[in-house]
């Protein structure tokens, strides 16, 4: 069940490879992805997409099969992200930022079979791999340092080597299909896997592209990490419209306001913490003369960072979004509604159903409380490996609610998002807090069980406990409340922040370590009172 990868009468997009293969179809030599002073056109990104997708073909990968890709924001990044589903297998963004111990929780869980990475990276992850008996084959990108033909037992295949490969014909597949698995902090323990077909993705980028009015002149900046479900969406949403994408890996805040000015940029999509940094920069004018729009995700955009951003590029369109990894995108404020409602995540974007329930399921009344659930044609595949979860979160939606009919046999799943919600009288949202215990800092979701588990990993405390309180700059900070180790006096807290360091990406690591004398209050259920502590917390700590 093959068919022809070479398709040139294609002019619509079903599956993710189809974004890069219609836009090659229709305008070869047009810029496609820029990463530092290199750029591919459409042809040129089409053309190592297949052969990429070809290697990987000759390396045994079978349908279905997991190909991890441990990279900084490059072109090989973007190319793999499109050739593994080309291939038939399904493709694992892992965060740059995310330490060798994390990787090798990844690789285990997904039973990944590939994965690519750069030589410096497998340096890191080398002694990880052994305990990772899926992964039967290594392909190394360039780097400033010589790989081994093997490494921990597997064989490795040079960037450059499988880019020679003679192109081969796509495994059959249909838009339901599973093509990524992207990895998302859970509300307890280890990081979930939250698993999206072709449909999910080409359905999200015609969605988000349709209201942000993405075109063939636009050039997007790739400032966050194609792991997040947002930063994915700069790469698809410029392909299926034609459009340039580019990279930036930056150091400094300075560096985004660079690159916007020196590459024109009309598009950009970022994080409140970044956007709160960027304001405290001068803007160069030229900036507005570009900028089309900014848009917003990963948390509630503060007022005086808006009014900032809007002085700054007066010509460019605010855009206020609101995402679930589970569901790809789900809301946007459209810029015309600003000033009216600033703190609103607005309305469901096109092709999606945002409903506000009651816990009987039954729909709220205006302005009255309830849980955001997103129906529709994003609504991911679950959690990989993990039916407990994904029943917490994907249910099926009851009848009467949104297009269900007592008539309809076959279940539909939702997405429970676990965000309380409400909806004015004229149909906008406004979020109200989390159902659950998860923090949000700096963009990320992190669970206050991973902070956990880290720390008493470490040896340097009795009991502990995370948190997350308000933070203008980052929407939260992680606090943790610590006792001494048994037989300790105090806890080390300069070597206890160390630890967290070393074994933590750093939106991870506390920014407070506050020491007490145990126990620490239990609950009713016989668990540390994480409610109470952290309000105590806030009392104690008013400002």
């Amino acid at each position: 069940m093959l068919f022809s990868a070479a398709r040139s009468d294609m002019t619509e997009s079903f599956l993710l490879q189809d974004l890069i293969a219609v836009s090659a179809d229709r305008a070869p030599d047009d810029a496609a992805l820029t990463g530092g002073a290199h750029t591919l056109s459409y042809g040129e990104l089409h053309e190592r997409q297949r052969r990429f997708a070809s290697a990987l073909q000759a390396l045994g990968l079978k349908r279905g099969e997991r190909v991890a890709i441990w990279l900084d924001k490059r072109a090989e990044t973007v190319i793999a992200s499109f050739a593994v589903p080309a291939a038939g297998g399904v493709f694992v963004p892992l965060n740059p930022v995310l330490k060798a111990e994390q990787v090798g929780y990844v690789l285990q869980d997904c039973d990944a079979r590939v994965l690519l990475t750069s030589p410096e990276r497998l340096v890191q992850l080398e002694p990880v791999l052994l305990a990772c008996p899926g992964v039967r084959a290594l392909v190394v990108t360039e780097g400033s340092m010589p790989v081994a033909d093997e490494v921990a037992g597997r064989p490795c295949h040079r960037w450059s080597a499988c880019l020679e490969a003679a192109v081969t014909r796509e495994v059959r597949l249909i838009d339901t299909d599973l093509c990524a698995i992207l990895y998302t902090s859970g509300s307890t323990g280890r990081p979930k896997g939250v698993m999206l077909s072709h449909r999910n993705m080409v359905a999200g980028a015609k969605s988000v592209a349709s209201y942000l009015e993405n075109r063939r002149s636009d050039t997007l900046l790739a400032a966050l990490p194609l792991s997040f479900d947002a930063g994915f969406s700069q790469l698809t949403t410029a392909f299926h419209s034609g459009a340039r994408v580019v990279l930036l890996n930056y150091l400094l805040p300075r560096d985004v306001l660079k690159a916007m000015e020196r590459e024109k940029v009309t598009g950009l999509t970022a994080v409140p913490p970044l956007y709160i940094q960027l304001t405290q920069l001068e803007w160069s004018s030229a900036i507005d003369q570009h900028l089309r729009y900014f848009a917003n995700t990963g948390g509630r955009m503060p007022r005086t960072t808006l009014d900032a951003l809007r002085a700054r590029v007066p010509s460019a369109k605010p855009f206020l979004m609101y995402g679930l990894t589970e569901a790809f995108r789900s809301t946007f404020l459209p810029p015309e509604e600003v000033d009216r409602r600033p703190d609103s995540i607005g309305k469901a974007i096109p092709n999606a159903e945002i409903l506000v329930l009651r816990e009987d399921g039954t729909e709220c009344a205006p302005d009255e409380p309830g849980e955001l659930v997103h129906r529709g044609a994003l609504v991911g595949l679950g959690y990989w490996n993990d039916p407990e979860k994904t029943a917490e979160r994907y249910k099926p939606l009851p009848l009467g609610v949104g297009g269900r009919e007592a008539g309809m046999q076959l279940p539909e799943f939702a997405v429970f998002s676990g965000d309380n919600v409400r909806r004015d009288a004229e149909g906008f949202l406004y979020f109200v807090g989390r159902r659950d215990e998860m923090m949000k800092t700096s963009g990320y979701r992190v669970s206050p069980t991973e902070v956990e588990e880290v720390l008493y990993a470490t040896g340097l405390v009795g009991e502990c406990v995370a948190f997350g309180v308000p933070n203008d700059m980052l929407g939260q900070s992680i606090q943790v409340i610590a006792t001494p180790p048994e037989g300790a006096a105090e806890v080390d807290v300069p070597a206890l922040t160390a630890a967290c360091k070393a074994r933590m990406p750093a939106y991870m690591v506390p920014h407070g370590i506050d020491v007490r004398s145990g126990p620490l209050p239990r609950n009713p259920n016989g668990k540390i009172d994480r409610k109470t502590l952290s309000t105590d917390w806030l009392e104690r700590h008013p400002a």
